[in-house]
């Protein structure tokens, strides 16, 4: 009989509301199916199972919010018996209903509308993201959870709420502080990114590239399918770590675990943060296929959905979209590298005495020196930059 627990996605949940079960008890289970939907605070993500075998017990259902590790279900042969201590091992669940909402960030002047009690179900976390992206919550009911509940998986259903009338902006009082709580969200980057900073011993290397091959490759590309020079970034890094495996490794406890799968998060802004939904297996994707799916994946991270959240092996963050010519990110724990993507700007260059006007791009690095010493961090960059001048090879 195999435990089926409430997992961890990522270091900083401490607790997770079931939205959905995909199988009842009774059904056959396969291993890496679908077993349920669980809503951190964050976003819904998908369990896969762990083994094959019969659902027993559904020990924790749909709407209930239990903590991280706490035993939900059970799998298990066919004819097998129950352990005896069933009752006693599921801890006290908390019903979603129970919590009160969030109180409203105090920059939001006009508050999502809330229909009368009894009327509307929908998530603390629905609620939040309606209000931050102007949705109308009610017009996504009845959701997909339990008792027809809106979750944030129904949020791109939902119609956008009719703009409310300009309201004069406040102008506060020389002097006056302004204090309100931190979202979920937010208190989960703050928990992750300190413990990053404070345990992980950063190291950084920047390089920077002629970036000029590689524009006029995503130029030419994008002609035949939508892509981004990021989706070239991500295909290169995906290639790169596929060789160097201290780049898809971690520290779990006193072991140093490798991971076989090229996977790469994209590093995602939200209105209250970031989120890093992964694209698994990148290295083996054309770079028509990684524009596809990095573009769903964003969308779906948008709408609350997280796809492979915690099985990043190494993650970019890209703010060249805004003019920012370099900047040093902050390692996502547990991985052991990041890499921060600069715009593309015009410079003059030289070799050999002679001088041209040509585009650049400065990459930084930042890696975890209990997993990549310098040498090989050094190769891996070369690595890259030998990838990203030479793009024709990555599509």
């Amino acid at each position: 009989m195999f435990d089926i627990l409430m997992p961890q996605a990522g270091q900083s949940m401490e607790e997770g509301t079931i939205v959905k079960w995909h199988k009842a008890e009774g059904d056959s289970v396969k291993a890496n199916e679908i077993l349920l939907e669980v809503e951190t605070d964050k976003a819904v993500v998908e369990v896969e199972a762990g083994h094959d075998g019969v659902l027993r017990k559904i020990l924790v259902h749909e709407g209930t919010t239990v903590p991280v590790k706490t035993r939900i279900a059970l799998i298990g042969a066919a004819n097998e018996a129950l352990p005896a201590d069933l009752g006693a091992t599921a801890p006290a669940a908390k019903p979603v209903a129970a919590q009160p909402a969030p109180a409203p960030a105090a920059t939001v002047s006009t508050p999502a509308p809330v229909a009368a009690p009894g009327t509307l179900k929908a998530s603390p976390a629905a609620r939040k993201q309606a209000a931050e992206r102007g949705l109308d919550v009610a017009s996504a009911a009845p959701g997909s959870g339990p008792g027809g509940r809106v979750t944030t998986r129904d949020l791109p259903a939902a119609a956008a709420k009719p703009a409310p009338a300009p309201a004069p902006v406040p102008v506060a009082a020389p002097g006056t502080v302004t204090r309100r709580k931190l979202t979920g969200m937010r208190k989960a980057i703050a928990r992750n990114l300190q413990a990053s900073k404070q345990n992980v011993p950063h190291f950084y290397m920047k390089l920077t590239i002629n970036a000029a091959p590689l524009v006029a490759c995503q130029r030419d590309e994008k002609a035949k399918y939508p892509c981004s020079l990021n989706d070239f970034i991500t295909k290169a890094c995906a290639v790169a770590i596929r060789e160097f495996p201290a780049f898809r490794s971690r520290i779990e406890n006193d072991e140093l675990v490798e991971m076989s799968d090229a996977n790469i998060g994209i590093a995602v802004g939200m209105p209250d943060g970031l989120v890093v939904p992964v694209l698994a297996n990148a290295d083996t994707l054309p770079v028509r296929q990684v524009a596809s799916e990095t573009r769903r994946i964003v969308e779906a991270a948008r709408s609350g959905k997280i796809e492979n959240m915690g099985k990043g092996a190494f993650t970019i963050t890209n703010l060249g979209m805004f003019g920012i010519e370099e900047f040093t990110a902050i390692i996502n724990p547990p991985e052991a590298a990041i890499l921060a993507v600069g715009t593309v700007h015009e410079t003059v260059l030289v070799h050999d005495g002679a001088m041209w006007p040509g585009k650049v791009m400065t990459l930084t690095l930042s890696a975890d020196h209990r997993v990549v010493d310098g040498l090989p961090a050094a190769k891996f960059m070369a690595r890259l930059k030998e990838l990203l001048e030479a793009p024709a090879g990555l599509v």
